[in-house]
């Protein structure tokens, strides 16, 4: 199978990992591989060894022709772009897919959400849902890699919560089955490289699912400094959040990860990552003691 595999925003942390076990796990040849970005510099270590690196900005079609030119099988990987009112994401991809039918791409596969339907209280799962139906509405085949949390996006809040030994949440009893970025990755370098081009939608998660409390004990375990929760409803987790200095607009993104977490929809586990990753995920815990000095704000 000699098909050429591309990968957008791959200078960004997961696009980076895709890229290294497309090449090191998979043992793709460099050259079959497109890594499209805005900064090319970035990449300069992949186009060393023979990578195809190409400028793309997902608001400009003419640079995602040009990019996408040759590609069959191409990863869309969601954008950064954080527009909670005005639809921008979801136009930046599906932009991308038009342009990747319009060059000939066979496969389509997408960095998506777990249950982003239509009632999620997840402010940007639209975003998720829109592009997902884009993608089937293509007339190609694709791939729906519907990821869970990463570990790493604990990091975003631990530390403060840490050094305050207090987290403000309005996630109540849920449970997030989070997974390391790089176990992500791995697992979708695997389906990439290979030559199914069937239609399907992988469920990408954890092992285990992990209530606040339960990481919060973890965390107490792995730093000796204890915490305490704080319920809260989403409507007060949004206005704590604004008064700490949050922006209004990141503060309701904030609280609907929470509640999206209470209604269930962070918790299912399946072993899909394990077996398309080949290799046994890493723990939280594990995470967690490896990352022990970041925890503490070192």
């Amino acid at each position: 199978m000699n098909q050429t595999l591309l990968i957008t925003g791959a200078s960004g942390q997961l696009g980076r990992r895709v890229l290294h076990h497309l090449l090191e796990s998979n043992e793709v040849s460099p050259a079959r591989i497109i890594a499209t970005t805005r900064e090319p510099a970035r990449l300069a270590e992949f186009a060393a060894r023979g990578v195809s690196v190409r400028h793309a900005d997902f608001n400009d079609a003419a640079s995602l022709e040009k990019a996408f030119a040759g590609a069959d099988r191409i990863l869309i990987i969601s954008t950064d772009e954080l527009d909670l009112v005005g639809g921008k994401r979801l136009r930046q991809h599906e932009t991308a897919v038009a342009v990747a039918r319009k060059v000939g791409a066979t496969h389509l596969a997408y960095t998506s959400m777990l249950s982003p339907e239509p009632g999620s209280p997840f402010l940007l799962a639209s975003d998720h849902y829109g592009t997902e139906q884009a993608l089937k509405a293509s007339g190609l085949s694709y791939t729906l890699f519907r990821t869970n949390s990463y570990f790493e996006n604990l990091m975003w809040s631990l530390p403060a919560i840490i050094a305050t030994g207090r987290w403000h949440t309005s996630a109540g009893e849920g449970r997030v089955a989070y997974a390391a970025r790089d176990d992500m990755a791995a697992a979708i370098a695997s389906h990439l490289a290979s030559a199914s081009n069937d239609s399907t939608t992988l469920m990408l998660t954890g092992s285990r699912a992990y209530s606040h409390a339960e990481v919060a004990r973890l965390v107490t375990e792995v730093t000796g400094k204890p915490i305490e929760l704080v319920p809260l409803s989403d409507e007060a987790l949004t206005d704590t959040l604004i008064a700490s200095g949050v922006p209004e607009p990141f503060a309701r993104l904030r609280a609907s990860v929470d509640a999206n977490v209470r209604a269930g929809n962070s918790d299912p586990v399946n072993d899909t990552l394990e077996t398309l990753s080949r290799r046994k995920p890493m723990s939280l815990e594990h995470f967690l003691d490896t990352n022990r000095a970041a925890l503490m704000g070192g």
